[in-house]
């Protein structure tokens, strides 16, 4: 067998977003202008929702919301213990307290009962993370929310419409995935994305964020709101002050800046053009790799059923009977074979950061039996059948030579 070179996860380009850049570059608009606001259009139109924001990141997105939602010191968001920092952090970013939750037994997603003893009058928000692409059970986390709901005291007017805890969803991994008929986008009250380099759509850097709307929101008044979040508080963007006689702004708060470009828009253009095909083929590549390793002693996600399909964005795989050094053996063997793997994700509670705060994995258990013999493979939309071949033979060959057959 002839070694390969296979990187993790390449970002996949075509002379289509070299195209669509070269327009947007030549146009004179290269911050924040029409490509924005054609790709916000367009990616309403994809979700089937009535308006989308792009920024800069999906920590941006989640971070904006929670100011949106007046979140802040003295309230507490839930998150799941299992999960990339930025899930976090943006609690940490507005002064709230961030109230980690243990994953169910032998799942990624939270434990929903002890979600319920999590929740206090100080709960605001409850941040679900829709991990490798597979959408959380909301009808589960709606129901913990309503049995609770009598504890919920509103901070400001958005919270006040809701009157109860809001679901904000990091779907950074799960754009274009469908949950019993509709898109990812529709099961929270706000849904924010990732177009970051190794997601399955790139703006290289980038991120979204969507709203369901309730009796009483103005769309448009949080859109705009989102606007002035997004700029220093600037009640004109560059756009709007291009027009004749209209230099003319306001600031009306000290706020941030992390809108996205016309660039990085065009980019997501072109992405959002090709989507469906790109989806498909990691579809494809997570049966070929489920069909091969159905009799390994492994567990793999499930991406696809009757009510629901992932968005492929990570294929995770999970050896019985090993600890993490084996687990570390293996990435390391596959390593060697020319075949890039990764972990997703070292828990929370085990990083520097969230011990200082008081966090112990011990605490967690069902997050660190998920985490201590995950491997992720390479899955995306790059790959050609040759290399997912050779990924398949590098993994159970080295799984029989581990001992673990």
């Amino acid at each position: 067998m002839k070694q390969k070179t296979i990187p993790f996860s390449p970002p996949d380009m075509s002379d289509l977003e070299v195209d669509v850049v070269k327009e947007a570059i030549l146009s004179g608009w290269i911050t924040t202008g029409p490509k924005t606001k054609e790709f916000e259009k367009a990616l309403a139109q994809y979700i089937g929702t009535e308006k989308v924001v792009c920024l800069n990141s999906a920590t941006a997105a989640m971070e904006l919301t929670l100011h949106l939602l007046g979140v802040g010191p003295g309230d507490e968001v839930i998150v799941p213990a299992y999960t990339y920092t930025a899930s976090c952090s943006v609690i940490c970013h507005v002064g709230a307290t961030p109230v980690m939750v243990d994953c169910a037994p032998e799942s990624y997603e939270m434990n929903y009962d002890q979600l319920y003893n999590k929740i206090t009058e100080k709960t605001k928000v409850i941040i679900p993370v829709d991990i490798a692409g597979v959408l959380c059970d909301y009808s589960k986390i709606y129901h913990v929310i309503e049995k609770k709901k009598g504890l919920f005291q509103s901070r400001n007017s958005i919270q006040k419409l809701f009157n109860r805890i809001i679901i904000m969803a990091d779907c950074a991994h799960g754009f274009g995935a469908v949950q019993n008929g509709q898109q990812a986008g529709h099961q929270a009250d706000f849904t924010c994305y990732s177009f970051h380099a190794v997601k399955n759509l790139t703006t290289a850097e980038g991120g979204a964020v969507t709203w369901k709307y309730v009796d009483g929101m103005d769309n448009e008044a949080v859109y705009h709101e989102y606007q002035l979040l997004s700029l220093h508080g600037q009640n004109k963007d560059a756009l709007h002050k291009s027009k004749v006689g209209a230099w003319e702004y306001d600031i009306v708060s000290p706020a941030y800046k992390c809108n996205m470009t016309d660039i990085m828009a065009a980019i997501g253009l072109a992405q959002l053009r090709r989507y469906p095909d790109m989806l498909a083929w990691r579809h494809e590549i997570i049966r070929q790799y489920n069909e091969a390793f159905k009799d390994l002693p492994v567990k793999v996600l499930n991406h696809k059923d009757d009510s629901h399909q992932s968005s492929g964005h990570l294929y995770f795989i999970r050896v019985k009977g090993i600890e993490a050094q084996k687990r570390n053996d293996i990435i390391t063997r596959m390593g060697e074979m020319g075949v890039a793997c990764n972990v997703h994700y070292k828990p929370l509670p085990m990083m520097s950061a969230y011990k200082n705060l008081g966090f112990n994995i011990e605490d967690y258990p069902n997050a660190f039996n998920q985490y201590k013999n995950q491997i992720t493979l390479p899955l995306y939309s790059r790959l050609t059948q040759e290399d997912v071949d050779y990924i398949i033979q590098c993994f159970k060959m080295i799984l029989e030579k581990c001992g673990c057959c």
